[in-house]
């Protein structure tokens, strides 16, 4: 197969209160504070449940999210629809979660982040299981647009809970973890229904992962602590317009923003398209081993957790840019021809994204000192923005350049991430609020 004959597929948180002034990060000697009791610890038993949870609950969310990818094919053929239509089996998840993220963040910051999430994990296992069972592509589209409407409750409250919750000092590694499961999840789900559908139907494969999923969400609803530091807020129009006005004012959050929009689009880009230079000339690989490369995200894994960690000792301001700098040092290496040389490229390219990933998700934590779900829910609207459009942009690249046009597009979109978070890092720190070491949200 040449290159020009590969077909692309799309890729796929009384009257209000005035708005305050926001608050700065927390800064070493308050996130070491004594005084800070209720704040979970790294090493207590309420710290190792609520990493359990968030663990499991990032797992499922991106398992359901991406289990159907490597699924295309076979709806094709059981449906006798063309590529582009199957994939919408992923585009309207991802669409339905990101305009989704608009909704349940604010709704967190009204109803509470514990309800929101497990409601939203439970659901979106049941509808999974009720898409195994779709006689109808139509019916398949209805069940996987709810599955994303459903996820976007967790993936949006879940970074604010723990920035809530967790104590400041151990705010990174605990983030870190909670990425981990994403790319556990997010591996998983490929490589689990990628192999089941050589052997049994996708209808099965849909209906495991729903189980499993399922489980998932149970354990999550036993296992997280109650939120301690939850101040709920009114939800009515003016209170959103406040925090979006709050949000976009602030001198650092706009440019997270657009931190994980370039991120996403960079990370989705290339594994949308390194697929189909591997099944080409001259590597010829088979569909099933490029399926496995999805294992490059035991690396996601790792760093995701350990990245976060530094960032909690040298800070984000020194640890976002240089982990966007080794993503770039992958990507270049995947611009060589040995194959060996592109996996590496692959593993280091993985490495740094889910590091700078976990570093920017803490990081808006830190500066949202009102309507945190919303603000979450802001950062992931542009992660996935950035997965759809820079995703599909990618294509073009790749149908009128080849690989290298794919590393020129994804090249220029980590020097523009290299240059903002060059210009985080030269942001002055906002004072902290006398006598408020972490700044809880208004009510």
């Amino acid at each position: 197969m040449s290159q020009a004959q590969a077909v692309v597929k799309p890729a796929e948180e009384p009257a209000p209160c005035p708005v305050a002034e926001p608050v700065a990060e927390l800064p070493d000697a308050a996130a070491n504070d004594p005084e800070l009791p209720t704040y979970i610890r790294k090493g207590t038993p309420q710290f190792r449940r609520t990493s359990l949870a968030l663990f499991s609950g990032g797992f499922a969310t991106f398992a359901l999210l991406y289990c159907i990818q490597p699924m295309m094919p076979v709806l094709s053929r059981a449906f006798a629809i063309t590529a582009t239509q199957s994939s919408l089996a992923l585009s309207v998840s991802t669409a339905m979660l990101a305009l989704g993220l608009l909704i349940t963040g604010p709704l967190s910051d009204a109803l509470g982040r514990k309800p929101v999430m497990v409601v939203s994990l439970i659901a979106a296992a049941l509808f999974t299981l009720g898409s195994a069972v779709m006689p109808t592509w139509e019916g398949v589209l209805v069940m996987r647009a709810l599955v994303g409407l459903a996820l976007s409750g967790l993936a949006a409250v879940a970074m604010t809970y723990l920035s809530e919750e967790i104590h400041p000092q151990h705010l990174g590694f605990s983030m870190g973890l909670y990425i981990s499961g994403n790319a556990i999840g997010g591996m998983s789900g490929r490589l689990i229904s990628g192999v089941m559908v050589d052997f049994v139907s996708w209808h099965a494969a849909l209906a495991m992962l729903g189980a499993l999923a399922l489980v998932a969400g149970l354990v999550f609803w036993r296992v997280l602590p109650e939120s301690k530091h939850f101040r709920p807020a009114p939800l009515r129009p003016a209170t959103l317009v406040d925090g979006y006005r709050l949000h976009f004012r602030d001198a650092g959050l706009p440019w997270l923003f657009l931190t994980g929009f370039l991120l996403m689009g960079a990370f989705v880009t290339l594994f949308n398209y390194i697929g189909y230079r591997l099944l080409a000339e001259p590597y010829h690989m088979s569909q099933a081993l490029v399926g496995v490369l999805s294992v490059v995200y035991l690396s996601g894994i790792y760093s995701s957790a350990w990245v976060g960690s530094l960032a909690d000792r040298l800070g984000r301001r020194k640890v976002l840019w240089a982990s966007i700098l080794v993503m770039l040092g992958g990507l270049l290496l995947t611009l060589f021809n040995p194959l060996g040389v592109i996996l590496v490229g692959m593993v280091v390219f993985t490495f740094g994204f889910f590091g700078a990933h976990s570093v920017a998700s803490s990081w808006i934590g830190r500066r949202a000192q009102r309507a945190k779900g919303q603000a979450s829910s802001l950062y992931l609207f542009s992660y996935y923005a950035g997965s759809s459009l820079a995703g599909t942009l990618g294509g073009l690249f790749w149908h009128l350049y080849g690989w290298e046009g794919i590393g020129l597009f994804i090249g220029g979109l980590l020097v523009l991430s290299v240059a903002v978070a060059l210009h985080l890092a030269r942001l002055p720190v906002l004072p902290v609020l006398p006598g408020n070491a972490i700044s809880q949200p208004a009510h």
